[in-house]
């Protein structure tokens, strides 16, 4: 069976719209993959008690062909692959691949959170997704993601590039 999903892409190391965008078409390479959906990239201030350079971010809607745990060990060997070092948590990262939405699918494990616990606390989340998938629910609060912005503050910036 297939599922829609929204996978969350960012970037603060090196070439950083080169890196999503090679993230991406390593997500699109897998089998099991149709992609939809690939919204815009935008410059976005770490959301950190670390001091780190901006990020790039996007999101992109893909059909799935399998489990969630499945398409979570995909996102991780991209992201090793690509040589993401997890030490610090919130730090600077080279590549973050993040599964935001699952369908309505809500899941909470030691393994993996779906929906993404802060998806509706990031504009860096919210802006993109809601580029590509305007009137998406959230399946938690049963509210559109997009109705979430107006009780974020204006120290997140996000500039669409």
């Amino acid at each position: 069976m297939n599922h829609k999903v929204l996978i969350g892409i960012g970037s603060n190391i090196g070439d950083k719209i080169n890196n999503c965008t090679i993230a991406i078409k390593r997500i699109k390479e897998d089998k099991r993959v149709v992609l939809l959906k690939q919204s815009s990239f935008y410059l976005t201030s770490p959301v950190s008690y670390i001091m780190q350079e901006d990020f790039i971010n996007c999101a992109i809607c893909i059909d799935w062909d399998s489990t969630p745990l499945e398409l979570i060990k995909l996102l991780n060997n991209i992201e090793k692959d690509m040589g993401r070092i997890k030490e610090i948590p919130k730090g600077p990262r080279i590549i973050d691949l993040d599964i935001i939405f699952f369908g309505d699918l809500v899941l909470d494990t030691d393994l993996l959170k779906i929906p993404h616990p802060e998806a509706h606390r990031r504009k860096f989340v919210i802006i993109p997704c809601t580029e590509i998938e305007p009137e998406i629910i959230h399946p938690v609060f049963q509210k559109k993601l997009k109705c979430f912005l107006s009780e974020l503050g204006e120290e997140q910036k996000i500039i669409r590039l």
